[in-house]
């Protein structure tokens, strides 16, 4: 895509929603971080119908320590690998009062030393708690990313160093946002409604289908 309509096409997208926000539901950083942790290989609803009653009590680290591993499975117990979640986000927790005082380091190596914490985690918590230029790229941004012609990449690393390389400044933090819910509600993985897209005229996907 060149850059002129890369520009277009992300003018559109803020244009409809100039704020775009997170479908993850938190109340400070700390409670972002396990969402997002919480969220690998499970969607945003499952994830908040989870931690609402979670959050309601626990929005510390050293509440959720206080609270359990044993405790903390109960809640989130919907949520694939549940297990497996339950101790990452006791431990990181445990980490987060040893190294960090208690806070959601501001640092992308600090954070990814967390356990359940990759470069995608990291960058969702750099860009939702702190408004940090980065573009988390899942399975949508991925898509989106080649499907249209953006930021063509055989790998998230490389689609994600291609997005931030084309990406105009003025739309790069909100970039994010933008191409998460485009690919959940509008390009969709099986069948992308095309029709009904804002930037169909400026998508270099071969199979569209506008009317």
């Amino acid at each position: 895509m060149k850059p002129a309509a890369v520009q277009e096409f992300f003018r559109r997208l803020s244009a409809a929603n100039p704020e775009p926000r997170s479908e993850l539901e938190y109340v400070n950083p700390y409670t972002l971080l396990v969402a997002v942790v919480l969220s690998a290989q499970a969607t945003d609803i499952g994830v908040n119908k989870a931690t609402g009653p979670l959050f309601a009590q626990v929005d510390t680290p050293q509440a959720m320590v206080d609270l359990g591993e044993e405790r903390l499975r109960g809640f989130i117990k919907t949520i694939g690998l549940f297990n497996t979640k339950a101790k990452n986000v006791i431990r990181l927790s445990e980490l987060l009062i040893e190294r960090h005082g208690g806070e959601v380091p501001r640092d992308r190596a600090a954070l990814e030393e967390l356990p359940g914490v990759g470069r995608k985690t990291a960058n969702v918590v750099l860009n939702v708690a702190f408004g940090e230029e980065t573009i988390a790229v899942d399975t949508h941004i991925f898509r989106i990313g080649n499907r249209t012609g953006l930021a063509p990449g055989k790998t998230p690393d490389a689609v994600e160093a291609k997005l931030l390389k084309v990406v105009p400044k003025l739309y790069r933090r909100h970039a994010h946002h933008w191409l998460i819910l485009h690919g959940r509600y509008v390009c969709k993985a099986r069948k992308p409604d095309c029709p009904v897209c804002s930037v169909a005229d400026l998508c270099g996907f071969k199979d569209k289908i506008i009317a």
